[in-house]
C-alpha cells in the first residue's frame, strides 16, 4: 500500500500553500483537511526530494492537465497554470512571481524585450535575476502616468531594465492624449518612430489584461471616470490590452478613448518572436479570453480557475 503522505498532488499543494501563499502549517492543515503532523511530513518530503527549492518546481496534476488542454485548444505553445490562491488578493503577486521566473529562464544576452504594465507584471521584478546582461534592450509599449507609482508603465520598464543593466526605451508621453490631434503629433515624433521600429524587432513581448471593474488598475488610478467606463461598456468593451479597449471577440471597440491611446497597437506585437500574456482572476475571465483571441499569444500564464473556464469556452 502506498504512503498517503507521499501523494504527489497533495504534497505539492501543501508546499504551494505554505511557501507561495504564506499560510501557516495549521492553516495548510485546515485547508487540506489533515493534521498538522501530516503537513509537516509532507513539507519535509517536498524539501528532501527537491520539489521545493527557491520556488515550487513541480505543478499540480490538474494544473498540468489544464495546460495541455489549453495549449491544444487555443494553439498556444506553452501554458503555465498556477493553483488559484485561497486569498484572491495574492493572485497578482504570485502570478507575477511566475512571470519573473519565466523571464529569468528565457533571458539571454542581446535580447529585446517589450513590456506592458499592471500589478501582475510589476510583481515580476522580485523574481528577475539581479545581474547584468550584455546588449539587452527593454522597450515600454505604452506611455506613462502623470502620477508615479510601482504600476506606472515607465517606472516599471525602467526598474526592470535597471535590474538587469539593460538599455531602456520609454514613450515620453502620457498614455492618454487629450485629443486625437495631440496623439497623432506625439506618435509622429522621431523618438516614437524609433521606438516603433524597435517593437518590430522584439524577441519577447510581455503584456497583461485589464478589466472594467472598480478593482482594475485603470479605475484605481482614475485614468477614466465612471461615466467613461460606462460608455466603454455600452460600446461592448470587456477589458483592455495596452490601454486599448476590446470586446469579447477580441476586437478593438469603436470609442473615442481608443483614438487617444499613446501606445503600441496590439496588432504590432505579432512580429515578436515570443508573445507572453499573463493575467488571472475569475473576474477577468471574459477579458482574458478576448485578449487570447486578439493576440494569439505563444505563452499564457494564468490561474486554475480561469484555466478551467477556458477549457469550457470552446475553440478560439
Amino acid at each position: 500500500m502506498s504512503d498517503p503522505d507521499l501523494d504527489e498532488d497533495l504534497r505539492i499543494r501543501a508546499a504551494w500553500l505554505y511557501y507561495m501563499e504564506g499560510l501557516t502549517q495549521d492553516q495548510v492543515a485546515q485547508e487540506l483537511g489533515m493534521t498538522r503532523a501530516r503537513v509537516l511530513r509532507m513539507l519535509a518530503a517536498a524539501r528532501q526530494d527537491g520539489t521545493v527549492q527557491i520556488r515550487v518546481q513541480s505543478s499540480l496534476t490538474r494544473c498540468v492537465e489544464l495546460e495541455r488542454i489549453i495549449e491544444k485548444q487555443y494553439a498556444i505553445e506553452r501554458a503555465i497554470v498556477i493553483p488559484s490562491p485561497g486569498d484572491e488578493s495574492k493572485l497578482p503577486g504570485i502570478l507575477g512571481t511566475m512571470v519573473g521566473a519565466y523571464v529569468a529562464d528565457a533571458l539571454t544576452d542581446n535580447m529585446s524585450i517589450g513590456l506592458g504594465w499592471g500589478q501582475t507584471l510589476s510583481a515580476a521584478l522580485s523574481s528577475l535575476p539581479k545581474r547584468p546582461y550584455q546588449g539587452v534592450r527593454v522597450v515600454s509599449l505604452l506611455g506613462g502616468l502623470t502620477r508615479v507609482s510601482a504600476f506606472n508603465p515607465s517606472e516599471f520598464a525602467w526598474r526592470f531594465a535597471d535590474q538587469i543593466a539593460a538599455e531602456c526605451y520609454l514613450m515620453a508621453a502620457p498614455v492618454f492624449a487629450p485629443d486625437v490631434h495631440t496623439r497623432a503629433a506625439l506618435m509622429h515624433h522621431s523618438g516614437m518612430q524609433d521606438l516603433s521600429r524597435r517593437v518590430a524587432q522584439l524577441d519577447l513581448a510581455i503584456v497583461s489584461v485589464g478589466d472594467l471593474s472598480p478593482r482594475s488598475t485603470i479605475a484605481k488610478f482614475g485614468l477614466h471616470g465612471q461615466a467613461e467606463l460606462a460608455s466603454l461598456e455600452e460600446a461592448g468593451a470587456v477589458g483592455d490590452v495596452l490601454c486599448r479597449f476590446i470586446d469579447a471577440d477580441g476586437r478593438i471597440v469603436d470609442h473615442d478613448i481608443n483614438e487617444r491611446v499613446v501606445a503600441i497597437h496590439p496588432d504590432d506585437l505579432s512580429s515578436a518572436r515570443k508573445l507572453v500574456l499573463a493575467s488571472g482572476g475569475w473576474y477577468k475571465f471574459t477579458a482574458i479570453l478576448a485578449a487570447i483571441r486578439l493576440l494569439r499569444p505563444d505563452v499564457l500564464l494564468t490561474d486554475e480557475v480561469v484555466a478551467e473556464r477556458l477549457t469550457k469556452a470552446g475553440p478560439c
